[in-house]
């Protein structure tokens, strides 16, 4: 799309501008629109300007003397109120126009309450929770004057090895979608400007996910078709559940910089799409459209970032050092400077913040942190675990059969690591270590600890540092021989074991790429004499990913993956192993076997001799270790009566067990033919349920032209086949219960009561 028709679209906004006098009322698109009517040049580029509240990035001037000079629209890495109020009055006190600050943070799975991990929330398979956690985290954050969060990620991901696996929902663009119009939900509330919302941000458009090997940063190629079947659905939920903004992603798409790739951000996002908001750009991303070989210059990135659709520069200044040369000298008019200022000024009046800039800081101490909060935490990590095995019923443990309990491992007393990445960027958090969790779960049980190894990064990064936690320096040899052995006498003297094994909170998350799968340091080695005891042993993982544990299935009798669970860890997966609560979690990932599958997911397409799948390596087979969707229960449940309708699916869940327990249903469909080549199954529906002991319940899914519409890149359209189409419905990908029917037309319209641009065919870069 060329520039000059991008500026054309800055005629509604000049028009608007001097348009006749209108009562403003509560209206925050007039409002905007006659406040930006006073504004200088110089005062709109601040308003594109985003700053750092910290030091974190060499600057002449203070963040005060940038907000007094009317340099800044917004203000990043602060979560501290004080300074938070001192900011928003230089900008409301001490400014000509007098315009609030948004306070901006990656606030991502809590603030001060942590909650588990963003992809251990999808693992609950659980909307309805998501949406209240994330309602609490935003409460929280509002209270300490944190108005917008960069949350949620919705980028697909599907490889184990990158780091950000963690912030997302897994691999597939269905349960993505729900989770991303969840969070959404939860952060902004019924409505922007309420007193315990914050602004949300759908994130990092586009394709971030598919970085090759899952190397953080790395570039992306994506076809159309997974483009818009896949990378694209969970944005456009995000969208429709009324998000407020977008952040444009780090990496190059297709060989063209996301931050100035004006198909995404102009001519899906806002013409295809009708996006109204704002789009940020990841830190640093307009000035790196340079480091990228994409332009020539910090003034050519400010002008490719511009005009492809990026409103606000986070924390380069690269829009505060050029764009006023580029306006002057005519490369971009004023009134496109007004159109990418528009958006901004009226997500501040939407947001109410013209009336209520302040933080109340009188309120924090009664809602960070509050016990209604932390209760939810703890149901959140009960909810979000996953049971992977579970062999002659070890678990639930009996609390008056286990007298004596050894907790060994790194990670089963880390207050800082069983929290997760990102926790720190909200306030000061710890998290309840196992062995105290057991101790109040079960208060007759003996437990001791030994950590038994310790883990460290090779090579730490930047966000270690920013993130806190403690030091990650390896043992001497000495001391690594003592704590080993000791761990190994504990066990031998105790009746069970809980062996609590994984990664450190920074080994998942920004810039923590893994080229293995393996166990960090020598939890392998202390796993193996561990069960060499002969004691019964639980093995609890604490993860971001998928590892390697295919030692492990054959060994340990029981597995509990209970990823980063957050502020009620210990609680929680006390619960969880003594019966409790009851595991009902599903992976949202596909667990590989070992690393060289990677990537792996569920959704592939057919292809040569399908029969073959499961033979395609020479030295193991080529099925994941757990499909996606899969997880047990302490209960048992049978599927039955599958029913397919006009429009809907049904199909009966019986608890056949002695246990009440959750199942989640889930509905997979396979088109057998068509325009294109279509994956062997899709998610198409799912639904958590709660059944006592030999209670029945009929679940109901829709299924119509939404769910059978998708992009062909043969047709260059949104297309559903006539052809017939399997359906398995089950407890996982694998799901046996089948049937089948035919769509007897074609179409290319969505389906009633969706909105036309919705499925509108896309546009082609030009």
């Amino acid at each position: 799309m060329s520039y000059l028709s991008y500026f054309a679209a800055g005629a509604a906004v000049a028009a608007i501008l001097v348009a006749p006098e209108v009562a403003l009322a509560q209206n925050p698109d007039r409002r905007a629109a006659e406040l930006l009517r006073k504004m200088t040049l110089d005062e709109k580029i601040g308003q594109l300007t985003q700053i750092g509240g910290l030091a974190l990035v060499p600057d002449p001037l203070t963040p005060e003397q940038r907000v007094h000079n009317a340099q800044a629209g917004s203000i990043l890495w602060l979560s501290d109120p004080v300074s938070v109020n001192r900011l928003q009055h230089v900008a409301v006190d001490q400014t000509r126009l007098h315009i609030p600050l948004l306070f901006g943070l990656d606030v991502i799975h809590g603030f001060k309450t942590v909650f588990p991990i963003p992809i251990a929330m999808a693992a609950s398979w659980d909307p309805a929770l998501v949406e209240r956690a994330q309602a609490v985290a935003a409460k929280e954050s509002r209270a300490a004057g944190i108005n917008w969060t960069f949350a949620p990620m919705v980028d697909i991901a599907r490889d184990p090895r990158w780091g950000r696996l963690i912030e997302g929902a897994g691999e597939d663009p269905y349960l993505g979608s729900a989770i991303a119009a969840a969070q959404v939900r939860g952060l902004q509330g019924a409505e922007l400007g309420g007193p315990d919302s914050v602004l949300a941000c759908a994130k990092h458009f586009a394709g971030y996910g598919a970085a090759e090997a899952g190397r953080d940063y790395e570039a992306a190629y994506i076809p159309d078709e997974l483009l818009w079947n896949v990378y694209f659905p969970p944005f456009k939920a995000a969208l429709d559940a009324g998000v407020g903004t977008f952040m444009s992603a780090y990496m190059d798409l297709n060989d063209v910089p996301a931050t100035g790739n004006a198909f995404l951000l102009t001519d899906v996002l806002r013409n295809d799409w009708g996006f109204k908001g704002f789009v940020v750009s990841d830190a640093f991303a307009v000035r790196d459209l340079v480091t990228h070989g994409f332009a020539s210059d910090p003034r050519d990135a400010a002008y490719r970032a511009a005009t492809a659709g990026v409103n606000m520069d986070m924390a380069s200044r690269t829009y505060l050092d050029n764009l006023a040369g580029l306006v002057k000298s005519g490369q971009i008019p004023e009134a496109a400077i007004d159109k990418m200022v528009l958006p901004i000024l009226a997500t501040k009046f939407r947001m109410g913040l013209f009336e209520h800039p302040y933080a109340d800081e009188s309120r924090m101490a009664a809602v960070l942190g509050a016990p209604e909060h932390m209760r939810l935490a703890r149901v959140a990590a009960q909810r979000s675990a996953v049971l992977l095995r579970n062999e002659g019923h070890l678990l639930p443990l009996t609390k008056d059969a286990a007298k004596s309990i050894a907790v060994i491992g790194p990670l089963a007393d880390s207050e800082f690591d069983l929290l997760g990445a990102w926790q720190a960027m909200g306030v000061k958090s710890t998290a309840v270590g196992l062995p105290q969790g057991i101790r109040d779960v079960a208060p007759g049980v003996r437990v001791e600890f030994a950590q038994g190894v310790e883990i460290h990064k090779t090579y730490p990064s930047m966000f270690d540092g920013l993130m806190g936690g403690p030091p990650t320096v390896p043992w001497p040899e000495e001391r690594a021989a003592g704590e080993f052995q000791k761990a190994v006498d504990l066990a031998k003297r105790s009746d069970i074991v809980i062996l609590t094994l994984g990664e450190l909170a920074l080994m998942s998350g920004e810039l923590a790429t893994q080229s293995t799968l393996d166990f960090p340091g020598k939890q392998q080695q202390l796993m193996e004499a561990i069960v060499a005891t002969g004691k019964p042993v639980v093995l609890v993982l604490v993860t971001g990913r998928p590892l390697d544990i295919r030692w492990a299935v054959a060994h340990v009798p029981a597995i509990l993956h209970v990823w980063h669970p957050g502020s009620e860890a210990g609680h929680a997966i006390a619960d969880l192993l003594f019966g409790d609560a009851e595991p009902g979690g599903k992976l949202p990932i596909t667990w590989p076997r070992q690393v060289g599958q990677a990537p792996i997911y569920y959704a592939h397409n057919l292809t040569h001799q399908p029969e073959n799948q499961s033979r395609r390596a020479w030295n193991e087979e080529s099925t994941p270790l757990f499909p996606f969707g899969y997880g047990l229960s302490y209960t048992t449940f049978r599927f039955s009566d599958l029913q397919v309708k006009p429009g809907e699916v049904t199909v009966t869940i019986e608890n056949t067990g002695n246990r009440a327990g959750d199942e989640v249903a889930q509905l997979y469909i396979h088109q057998k033919s068509g325009s294109i080549s279509r994956p062997v199954r899709e998610l198409k529906g799912f639904r958590r349920v709660s059944l006592a002991p030999h209670e029945k319940e009929t679940v109901r899914f829709p299924l119509g032209s939404q769910e059978l519409t998708y992009w062909s890149s043969a047709l260059r359209k949104f297309v559903e086949d006539a052809t017939q189409i399997d359906i398995w419905v089950g407890d996982d990908s694998n799901a046996a219960l089948h049937a089948d029917f035919t769509v007897a037309h074609s179409t290319s319209a969505y389906p009633a009561g969706k909105p036309d641009n919705s499925m509108q065919s896309p546009p082609r870069p030009q």
